[in-house]
């Protein structure tokens, strides 16, 4: 070996290490998708990552562009046996109907008061918010996030035997750093009353108060001795399911999502809207399929029914995750 070439040999080798290194998933966080098995859908969520972060690939999105959005119940957490949300509210209206007689005639509290979910699943995102509205109004901002943090504190999803905002699903949030480390801005997307989940989607997600976007209730300047409050009306601006949602990420962003997860038909447009978008782009569909580990149904669900949205997916190439085949484990250890 000549004096030339063995000079030269440690920095070609720590070259080539470093050129070795920045290739590899490991180098742009894929380690933290410990509960994703190898395969074609987490080598998809790493390569997409990894061509948007590469600064002067064919794929290179400034941080400002990497918005990534992200639907709540069934794709973050469970939605089964029933949205935490709903729980929330039924809970709520048997409390407050002593003093509401009528509620036990009237739809949609007579089914909330008798938990008949079919019923309630039925009746929409209207419905849920008309018992939002009920039980809620008249409330401050403080007042009702207060109710949020205390029932949340006590009340376990039944199957999971779980606190409802402790029922993240494993894989999801790693996936949410992942993102996260990689400079991406995330928002949820929610078809319920965004300030139900604004107090705990920080701590749960890593997603702060202000991007979550979702149905708003109506808020009344009002001032008692001397201190100016917001208090709840009984009136909202709705977060329609489907069409509704891409023109409320583009108010609140600014801008077409370049990723987007989902795990119903309520998210058929926010995604097809994201995967309509110039350059690399991932849409994700979560379909739960296993029902030891969680809760396995798809296309006669009541709560996040999947049927429109498989086809859809398999016919435009969306990756899809299965959660049988793609994840190996589902939930945090208690008190992580």
């Amino acid at each position: 070996m000549s004096p030339r070439t063995s000079r030269r040999s440690p920095f070609m080798i720590a070259a080539f290490i470093l050129a070795v290194l920045c290739c590899s998933p490991r180098a742009n966080g894929a380690d933290t998708l410990h509960s994703w098995n190898s395969g074609p859908t987490k080598f998809a969520v790493i390569h997409f990552v990894r061509d948007v972060t590469t600064e002067g690939g064919p794929g290179f999105v400034p941080p400002a562009g990497r918005i990534a959005v992200f639907s709540h119940d069934g794709t973050l957490c469970p939605e089964q046996p029933v949205p935490a949300e709903l729980a929330f509210l039924m809970d709520r209206i048997k409390m407050l109907a002593s003093k509401h007689p009528r509620w036990m005639t009237k739809e949609p509290f007579k089914s909330a008061l008798s938990r008949n979910m079919k019923a309630l699943a039925a009746s929409g995102t209207r419905g849920i918010l008309e018992l939002t509205a009920a039980a809620h109004s008249d409330m401050t901002a403080e007042e009702f996030e207060t109710t949020v943090t205390n029932w949340l504190a006590k009340t376990r999803n039944p199957k999971l035997n779980r606190p409802y905002n402790q029922c993240g699903l494993l894989p999801m949030l790693e996936l949410l750093d992942f993102l996260h480390s990689s400079g991406f801005k995330t928002y949820i997307v929610y078809r319920g009353d965004a300030e139900f989940l604004r107090p705990w989607a920080e701590k749960s997600y890593g997603v702060p108060p202000e991007q979550v976007i979702g149905s708003s209730v109506k808020m009344k300047l009002e001032v008692h001795k001397g201190v100016p409050s917001l208090v709840r009306r009984p009136e909202f601006d709705v977060l329609e399911d489907g069409p509704g949602r891409p023109g409320a990420i583009y108010r609140v962003t600014g801008r077409r999502p370049i990723a987007a997860f989902g795990n119903s038909d309520g998210d058929i447009e926010m995604m097809q809207w994201t995967a309509a978008g110039e350059g690399r782009h991932l849409v994700l569909l979560v379909h739960h399929t296993n029902g030891g580990n969680e809760f396995a149904y798809d296309r006669k669900a009541m709560f996040g029914r999947l049927d429109r949205g498989l086809d859809i997916a398999r016919k435009n190439g969306w990756t899809i995750a299965d959660m049988t085949k793609d994840w190996n484990r589902f939930f945090p250890k208690t008190g992580q």
